[in-house]
């Protein structure tokens, strides 16, 4: 075989589908989670649910495309697409969340199927796609990104459709209606409650509970897996949610199990943090870096 041949050989690549909001400034949302993506060697395709103004100072303004729109972008991707593994983060209105429920919605297979391509069983064969949803709702600059009613479409719509929620502690105790857990007595507890909202498991994320350490739980009805490591000093924060689950979606692409699959996704999120702590992006709090940062030539 020489080049000449090259033609004839098809490689096929594994697939995420990102399905959230594009910073403007490339630290979180659809950016973050295509450089994690592509770190790990996963093709990512992306659907835009929001256009957000922001920087690493904050959000200054957000556009919401139609329903429509968003409904369309799914239902192309899904149905050209062979589809592992979707990340959802930042859906942002009741509409769009309740868009992106139905789409993933199909007959009995609860939003955990996904069309195959053309070639690969016709366009209505199926496939199994893993479901990760990040819900967030404030920026990390304390902005809101999400209406009044945008929790009780994700409870109702959603939540049931999840096989991994990834919530920090503010996002879980909304979804609860509770207060913000303290100890971790108290997230693991919201972490079972949650659990029965829908969800196959649950990723605590303790990272804002003072002490040495970062902790965060994966609950799931067998078993409670702890991760913990010391926490980093660091104002460059921005996309840490973000990067956490779409590298756990790109290791469940990938063929790893879940327990797996979160602590290789830790062990990037903490390596990235440690590249861009002593970066300098903007005036304000800046992003960490999913990538080796290469000196100038």
């Amino acid at each position: 075989m020489d080049s000449g041949d090259a033609h004839g050989v098809t490689q096929r690549l594994p697939i995420a589908l990102t399905i959230a909001g594009s910073d403007s400034g490339g630290g979180a949302g659809i950016q973050a989670d295509l450089k994690t993506f592509a770190a790990f060697g996963v093709y990512g395709a992306s659907v835009v649910t929001a256009l957000t103004a922001q920087n690493t100072r904050g959000v200054r303004t957000i556009h919401y495309p139609p329903p429509g729109i968003v409904d369309a972008q799914i239902g192309a991707v899904l149905e050209d697409f062979a589809v592992a593994a979707i990340k959802i983060g930042m859906l942002g209105s009741a509409e769009i969340a309740n868009v992106a429920a139905g789409k993933l919605s199909f007959t009995g297979g609860k939003g955990r199927e996904t069309l195959l391509p053309q070639g690969e069983g016709g366009p209505k064969g199926r496939m199994r796609a893993f479901l990760i949803y990040d819900p967030v709702m404030i920026a990390s600059s304390g902005d809101a990104l999400s209406g009044g009613d945008f929790v009780e479409a994700v409870r109702q719509a959603l939540l049931p459709l999840v096989d991994c929620l990834t919530p920090n502690l503010a996002e879980a105790a909304a979804l609860l209606r509770e207060p913000i857990a303290k100890s971790e007595s108290d997230i693991a507890r919201q972490g079972a409650a949650l659990l029965k909202l829908g969800p196959r498991a649950i990723l605590m994320k303790g990272g804002h509970v003072e002490g040495d350490e970062a902790v965060d739980l994966l609950v799931t009805e067998d078993a409670i897996c702890r991760f913990a490591s010391p926490k980093i000093l660091s104002t460059n924060l921005h996309g840490t949610g973000c990067t956490l689950s779409s590298a756990i979606a790109a290791n469940i692409v990938l063929g790893a199990p879940l327990p797996e699959a979160v602590a290789t996704a830790k062990a990037f999120v903490r390596q990235a943090i440690e590249r861009g702590r002593d970066v300098t992006l903007g005036a304000g709090a800046g992003p960490l870096i999913q990538t080796e940062l290469r000196s100038k030539l």
